[in-house]
């Protein structure tokens, strides 16, 4: 059985006393209670990734980045590349948020351009993917996630798509007070189907329409892609 992921994303809030206080309130949980089988990751702003890496590292949590660019090094005024947050530690990587996608405009060549670059310096990309609510009203939300997922993962091999983490959440649950539920994240067209339990921590996709050819990927957490080679469909 795979170990369950909990991965917090704090945004751009706090100050940097606020946010030191939080982590240690996070670690002197943990150390309290234990995180079990469960995997903690947490995502702080980028000014405090080294505090937060400090402190996570002696008390049994993970930190991860919001965000990386998708220039390797150079005269880009602003942006922190995948090499610079593995020189600092930092062990995982927020890739593809919906607020990315919608304030920035990353698309999904960007989003896997910075799922390789991620990749190549050692940081497990938390992949988000996730339909908006017109996409679901319109009955389009399995595309959109065939979509998504096809664009950023599904030219990666065996050995790299291993490593990717993938968060579903479509973009109408968050901070909304609608939640998706596991039958609504349940989604089944014609001979594909796309399943998602959040409830029960599992996410499973299988891509069997007919058209072309994809690789099928089982998700169990949300925790580790597992490969599965590919499929006729």
């Amino acid at each position: 059985m795979r170990k369950k992921i909990v991965a917090g994303n704090w945004k751009m809030n706090m100050n940097f006393q606020d946010a030191e206080d939080l982590m240690f309130e996070i670690s002197d949980e943990l150390t309290e209670k234990g995180s079990g089988e469960t995997e903690v990751i947490v995502c702080p702003p980028a000014v405090y990734l080294e505090m937060s890496s400090d402190i996570a590292a002696e008390n049994g949590f993970m930190v991860g980045a919001q965000n990386l660019s998708e220039w390797e090094s150079g005269a880009y005024t602003g942006e922190i590349s995948a090499s610079m947050l593995h020189s600092m530690g930092i062990s995982h990587c927020i890739l593809g948020h919906s607020e990315r996608r919608t304030y920035f405009g990353e698309n999904d060549k960007v989003i896997a351009v910075k799922i390789d670059l991620a990749l190549k310096n050692g940081i497990i990309p938390i992949y988000c993917c996730g339909e908006v609510l017109a996409e679901r009203q319109a009955e389009k939300h399995f595309d959109v996630i065939r979509s998504q997922v096809g664009k950023a993962l599904f030219h990666l091999g065996k050995e790299a798509v291993s490593q990717v983490i993938i968060a579903y959440e479509p973009v109408w649950a968050i901070g909304t007070g609608v939640t998706a539920s596991a039958i609504a994240a349940s989604l089944k067209y014609g001979g594909t189907s796309f399943y998602v339990n959040t409830a029960g921590g599992r996410l499973f996709v299988s891509f069997t329409n007919t058209g072309d050819t994809f690789k099928e990927v089982k998700l169990t957490g949300p925790a580790k892609l597992v490969f599965e080679g590919t499929i006729e469909i």
